[in-house]
């Protein structure tokens, strides 16, 4: 192996992989990247047994391939540190990965690439095709809610659902869920749907974020892939059942509080100063001309702010996390949205006028 290639490619790839890089070490080659060089490319992968990364770049000069591993975290800095727009030398040298640039020379130990652990392609997923800002305003809109370390294992990670011409996202940590759906340009071929793990659903948000057009979804009963067209990345998928979020949405006609998101957002900041940094409670009461936001806390330190805007329904007093209700809140792009109240005991429905693709519920705190 012996090849040049631009700083800035190369540290680029290495970042992409790094989110992957086992960082428990339960197995040395896990923190290592493998590197496959040809007369065009080089290709970066990583995985953590969970997941896996793969994504290429140009070399400006090739002189021979080959393929091993390094250390990724060190490799990634040290050629992140090195200056500005340099040629960076690398070749194989016996175990040593020679790394040279300018008037510096650096040596990495490596590993055999025959030890390291690539996912099998498993072909028959249901492939879709969709932009990468709408996929990656469906991650931004949901991702939030997911669980954190729950018990229930089906929660920590994000519901991915495909059927026909509509892709739909949901999380929930039992406090709150949110479901956020878009359309897609070509019908899907098959219904399919999986979990997909908080780890794995930050690393696709990082990916599309880099990309603009369009990128390809293939999801199967036991993994998901998403590409684009230099990086592909695999996760395999939460075992368990997603709870039945329509089942738990509330229907009929409910008493309707409409808001002007940023307003009622930041009244809510200043309410919330006084309240208990334990429980973060903060109450409601509704009326006719609008709502009366309250907090206090152990020491006795209370606030209140009445909030003047239009409310249809039963007059009723509710309470909520505060910190919950602002992480909602900061997921609506519309200025105003509409909170339903079905009863002091009972969820809430938080929806926008003009995107009725998007849902969230919020439990009260008895």
């Amino acid at each position: 192996m012996d090849f040049y290639i631009q700083k800035q490619d190369i540290v680029k790839a290495l970042s992409l992989t790094l989110g992957v890089v086992e960082k428990r070490q339960t197995l040395p080659i896990l923190s290592n990247v493998l590197i496959e060089v040809d007369e065009s490319s080089i290709q970066l992968t990583a995985t953590d047994l969970e997941s896996q990364i793969s994504t290429s770049s140009n070399i400006a000069n090739y002189i021979s391939g080959g393929k091993t591993t390094a250390p990724a975290k060190k490799l990634s800095e040290l050629c992140r540190l090195l200056p500005d727009d340099s040629e960076i030398h690398i070749s194989l040298d016996g175990d040593k990965l020679m790394v040279e640039a300018g008037a510096g020379r650096y040596n990495l130990k490596t590993l055999p690439s025959e030890g390291f652990p690539v996912f099998e392609d498993e072909s028959g997923g249901q492939a879709i095709k969709i932009d990468s800002q709408k996929l990656k305003n469906l991650i931004n809109k949901t991702s939030f809610a997911m669980g954190n370390q729950d018990w229930r294992q089906y929660l920590n990670g994000l519901f991915i659902t495909i059927e026909e011409l509509n892709i739909l996202a949901a999380a929930s940590d039992g406090h709150k869920l949110a479901i956020a759906s878009t359309n897609l340009d070509a019908k899907a071929e098959n219904n399919t749907s999986g979990i997909i793990p908080r780890k794995s659903i930050n690393e696709i948000a990082k990916l599309v974020g880099e990309v603009e057009g369009v990128v390809e979804i293939s999801l199967s009963n036991r993994l998901i892939k998403t590409s684009t067209p230099t990086t592909s990345f695999v996760s395999k998928l939460i075992e368990g059942k997603f709870p039945d979020y329509e089942r738990v949405m509330p229907s009929g006609d409910g008493s309707v509080l409409k808001v002007s998101t940023k307003k009622f957002s930041q009244a809510l900041s200043r309410v919330c100063v006084l309240s208990s940094d334990k429980y973060r409670l903060v109450k409601m009461a509704t009326s006719k001309k609008g709502v009366m936001i309250s907090a206090n806390n152990p020491d006795q330190e209370e606030g209140e702010e009445f909030f003047s805007t239009t409310y249809e329904g039963k007059i009723l007093d509710i309470s909520f996390n505060v910190n919950y209700l602002q992480e909602i809140l900061s997921t609506i792009d519309d200025d105003e949205c509409d909170i339903h109240f079905f009863g002091a005991d009972k969820g809430c429905l938080i929806t926008t006028p003009k995107n009725q693709q998007l849902k969230y519920l919020l439990l009260p705190i008895i």
